[in-house]
C-alpha cells in the first residue's frame, strides 16, 4: 500500500522555484531520507507535503487520515522562555482541535509509553528552558510520537546536536521503523548515519536526481 503519492509537484517559495516536477511514491513501512545540498528543496518539499507551503501544481495523495501523520519541524523550539514543562508539551500531541485540554486514561498510557521509549522520564517535569538541545529535541519527538502515527515526517531533526545525541536519535528512529513498522520521511544532512541503517534516499536538486537504495547511490549531490 502506498501511504503517500506525490505527482509532478512544483512549489515556488519567495519567488523562486524550490521544487519542480517532483514525483515519487512511498509504501507503508518505508524509511525514506531526503538528501541534497542546502537550497535543494528538501525542506520545501516536506513543508508542502504537510501543508505549510502551498503547491503551485501537481498532486499530493495521502492514503491515511491527517491524525495518523506527525511532523517534527527543524528548529522547533525557538522560544525557550515558553513557560511549560516537558510533560505539558508532550501532552499537547494528543489534544484534539477545538477541545479543552482534558486527557483520557489512554492518553496517559501513551505518555508513559513514549517517555519510556525515549528514556526521558527524568526530564519531563523540567521547564523546557532548562533542557539541553538534545533533551528538547527528544521532548518534541515524544510529542510527535505520542499520537502513535503511521507516518512520521522530520525536517533535519538532528540539526545543531552533537554526535552522540544524533546517533541516539537515529537509533530510536531505526528501531521505530524496523520493529514497529513506522513509515518515516526525513530530510537530513547526516549521510554517514543513514548509510549505517540502510534506507531509501531521494536526492534533490530542485528535481529528483536519484531515488533508490542508499547502497546504490554514488554520492553525487
Amino acid at each position: 500500500m502506498n501511504i503517500i503519492e506525490v505527482e509532478d509537484l512544483t512549489t515556488t517559495y519567495n519567488g523562486h522555484t524550490a521544487i519542480k516536477n517532483i514525483s515519487f511514491k512511498i509504501e507503508k513501512g518505508e524509511y525514506v531520507c531526503l538528501i541534497g545540498e542546502n537550497g535543494s528543496g528538501k525542506s520545501t518539499l516536506i513543508k508542502t507535503i504537510v501543508g505549510i507551503n502551498k503547491k503551485d501544481s501537481g498532486k499530493i495523495i495521502k492514503n491515511i487520515p491527517p491524525e495518523k501523520i506527525s511532523y517534527l519541524a527543524q528548529n522547533n523550539m525557538i522560544d525557550l522562555n515558553f513557560p511549560a514543562t516537558g510533560k505539558e508539551i508532550i501532552m499537547t500531541g494528543v489534544q484534539k482541535h477545538k477541545c479543552l485540554p482534558f486527557y483520557k486514561k489512554e492518553d496517559y498510557k501513551k505518555f508513559a509509553d513514549v517517555c519510556k521509549l525515549l528514556n526521558i522520564e527524568d526530564i519531563i517535569n523540567k521547564q523546557i528552558s532548562d533542557l539541553s538541545g538534545g533533551q528538547r529535541q527528544r521532548i518534541m519527538l515524544a510529542r510527535a510520537l505520542i499520537r502513535k502515527p503511521d507516518l512520521l515526517i522530520l525536517d533535519e531533526p538532528c540539526s545543531g546536536l552533537d554526535v552522540n545525541i544524533t546517533k541516539e536519535l537515529y537509533n530510536i528512529l531505526n528501531k521505530l521503523n524496523k520493529e514497529d513498522g513506522l513509515t518515516i520521511i526525513m530530510a537530513t544532512h547526516d549521510l554517514e548515519e543513514i548509510k549505517t541503517i540502510g534506507v531509501r534516499v531521494i536526492c534533490l536538486a530542485t528535481t529528483v536526481k536519484f531515488d533508490g537504495d542508499i547502497k546504490d547511490w554514488k554520492g553525487e549531490m
